[in-house]
């Protein structure tokens, strides 16, 4: 009987294993690609606020004319968004938006000025009340790692063309 139940388990969790494979970061890579595609559009139909913020860019981002980072985030969470749905590129994807996101959480959704841990926590918040907003970038952020570490999953554009590929390790 005891046999049985591990045997069944270890089937059981065999199958979840197999199916994580195909569907396991789907759901990040549609969540954020549609996140990161939408508020690409935002910017792209919007006026360019980055002079406004340029001071609070961090280093070597202060230094790119204000023009230049917006169209580059522009076309990063447009493109890069339309990518992790596609699960193409996956990866440089992944760490590029991880960049952009880090840009943003320092110059926009971190808070101005806290002096205590308990000051700062009062940021983790969707809406800013004047103590910064960066909960979710902090998820955004959690959610890529996934996808930086561990690629798209077997369901991508990426696992696609690999398989067309000859074996580099032979």
């Amino acid at each position: 009987m005891k046999n049985r139940i591990a045997s069944a388990s270890t089937a059981i969790l065999g199958g979840i294993d197999g199916i994580g494979l195909w569907l396991g970061v789907l759901g990040l890579r549609l969540l954020l690609g549609w996140e990161f595609f939408e508020s690409g559009l935002e910017k792209f139909r919007g006026e360019n606020w980055f002079a406004d913020i340029q001071d609070r860019f961090p280093f070597p981002f202060s230094i790119v004319p204000p023009q230049f980072s917006w169209q580059m985030a522009t076309w990063f969470e447009i493109v890069g968004g339309i990518a992790l749905v596609l699960g193409l590129g996956t990866r440089f994807f992944g760490v590029s938006l991880f960049v952009l996101t880090v840009v943003a959480t320092a110059s926009v959704h971190w808070p101005a000025e806290w002096a205590t841990l308990a000051e700062l926590a009062q940021g983790y918040a969707i809406t800013d009340k004047g103590q910064g907003n960066f909960k979710l970038p902090a998820l955004f952020l959690a959610m890529l790692l996934p996808l930086i570490l561990s690629g798209p999953g077997r369901l991508s554009l990426d696992a696609l063309i690999a398989a067309r590929l000859p074996d580099a390790r032979r």
